[in-house]
């Protein structure tokens, strides 16, 4: 699929009179390192952002809904610890550990130790040390330190599904800071859409006399004498250029674009180690009516009722009657979000490669009859959960329905398996593990998901902004 806007999963669509968000829940774009790259850029001021009306809230299988509010780190210990009162000491602590690493994490940013020698780094355990005390733990052994009670942990680790992995194998860092990030400084919604701040970074580009080539697919990466020389185009036009970012998939990239023998085969041993993250699965639904009046929450997340494990093990077998999954209310976030009178609602949920790698071949040869019965049956399965879980009389609201698979999002983006967010983060891959942006080959850089630090919209953010001081240290700026 060839675009003609920019946007990648940040970006919207139009069915029946209705625009759908794709993407975004809400990220943490206020007082941290995501608003400054935007503002350094002269975007941030170009967006509105609507804060939504609570951290998350969460609904387990005989359990009430819990609805933490926004920027208030002590409001979500004092509702934690009347639930689990024996739990409050470790639950204090977490939470501050939390919050601590991500004040850590936006810190290093703003010091940048990454260019400031071997000698700063040196000092990096006593001047990060929360960070430092987290670096080899999975999300099961950060929580593990401080709290024994294992429905507590599912509640505090509820969203390790924004993450890609279970608490076994996610890293206790990349959970901590966004978690932490989020707590204090609140998730945000961009109105009207993803695809504004989309816009408004293209422009940036465009008015600083940059130029954007849509609907032209990069087939190849050039080489010679051991350095990047430019990018063909499926078309054959060669675009010359003494640097190359890729922010598409790091796999395609490292085995499809460059000519055997570019890069050490040790390189490409090690990047063969890695595995491409969770795919998704989504429904996005136009209501007839308004429903701010049955529910106020934006997003409630709805738990399978298994353990994290367990419910990962069903996301990748394709098991949708048991997977933990999302509904979100776009209209709860801003009035106006729909039509008068009409309602916008999405549901979310993981799901692994391996359930429709054998409708591939045909997905792509245009033979979908088998693959479309099985997308529809998702879909009901989900509409169904949500109706008895969170949204009575779904179904007979539906005015507008469309949904999404892994090899929708291979369709539209390229990422390998549908990846949603670039590589894992699993421990042999994050913080200090952390591919590189800088790559063995002279000129040729990473970015995005699949670069450092990692997936969604503040990883993006932050990995543009690492490989650009990257860039500038090898061209002595």
């Amino acid at each position: 699929m060839l675009f003609r806007s920019p946007g990648g999963y940040a970006t919207s669509f139009s069915r029946g009179g209705f625009d759908f968000e794709v993407s975004l829940h809400g990220t943490s774009i206020n007082n941290n390192t995501s608003a400054r790259i935007l503002k350094d850029i002269g975007v941030l001021d170009d967006l509105d952002l609507v804060e939504l009306p609570e951290f998350y809230s969460l609904k387990v299988e005989g359990q009430e809904i819990i609805a933490v509010g926004q920027r208030d780190p002590e409001a979500y210990i004092r509702l934690l610890s009347l639930m689990y009162p024996h739990e409050e000491k470790g639950i204090r602590s977490l939470v501050e550990k939390m919050v601590g690493i991500a004040d850590e994490s936006d810190r290093i940013f703003t010091e940048n130790p990454l260019v400031k020698g071997v000698f700063y780094k040196l000092r990096f355990p006593g001047r990060y040390p929360l960070m430092w005390g987290v670096r080899n733990q999975t999300l099961d052994e950060l929580l593990n330190d401080h709290v024994s009670d294992e429905t507590l942990k599912e509640y505090l680790a509820a969203l390790w599904g924004y993450h890609g992995l279970p608490p076994s194998k996610l890293s206790g860092f990349y959970y901590a800071v966004a978690t932490g990030d989020y707590l204090k400084n609140g998730s945000f919604y961009i109105r009207e859409r993803s695809q504004d701040l989309s816009n408004a970074l293209a422009k940036t580009i465009e008015d600083a006399g940059g130029e954007i080539i849509y609907g032209a697919k990069a087939e190849k990466i050039l080489v010679k004498s051991g350095a990047v020389m430019g990018v063909e185009l499926e078309d054959q036009r060669i675009l010359p250029a003494r640097a190359v970012v890729s922010n598409a998939s790091a796999i395609e990239t490292f085995s499809r674009m460059l000519p055997q023998g570019a890069l050490p085969e040790g390189y490409r041993k090690k990047i063969g180690s890695y595995r491409p993250s969770i795919s998704s699965f989504m429904v996005w639904l136009g209501l007839n009516q308004e429903i701010g009046n049955r529910i106020r929450h934006a997003h409630v997340y709805v738990s399978s009722g298994q353990v994290s494990e367990k419910s990962f093990a069903s996301v990748l077998k394709g098991e949708v009657e048991n997977i933990s999954f999302s509904v979100s209310m776009y209209d709860n976030i801003f009035k106006g979000y729909s039509m008068p009178g009409m309602s916008t609602v999405s549901i979310t949920a993981l799901s692994g490669f391996e359930p429709w790698k054998r409708f591939a071949g045909d997905y792509e040869a245009g033979r979908k009859d088998a693959y479309m019965a099985e997308k529809q049956r998702w879909a009901d399965v989900l509409i169904r959960r949500a109706e008895e879980q969170v949204l009575p009389g779904l179904s007979s609201m539906i005015e507008v329905m469309d949904a999404s698979t892994p090899l929708t999002n291979i369709r539209f983006t390229g990422n390998t398996h549908g990846a949603i967010y670039g590589f894992e983060q699993s421990m042999d891959n994050s913080y200090m593990n952390r591919i590189d942006n800088r790559t063995p080959l002279e000129g040729l850089y990473l970015a995005s998901a699949w670069g450092n630090p990692g997936g969604g919209y503040a990883g993006a953010l932050m990995s543009g902004q690492l490989t650009f001081m990257k860039m500038m240290e090898d061209w002595g700026g």
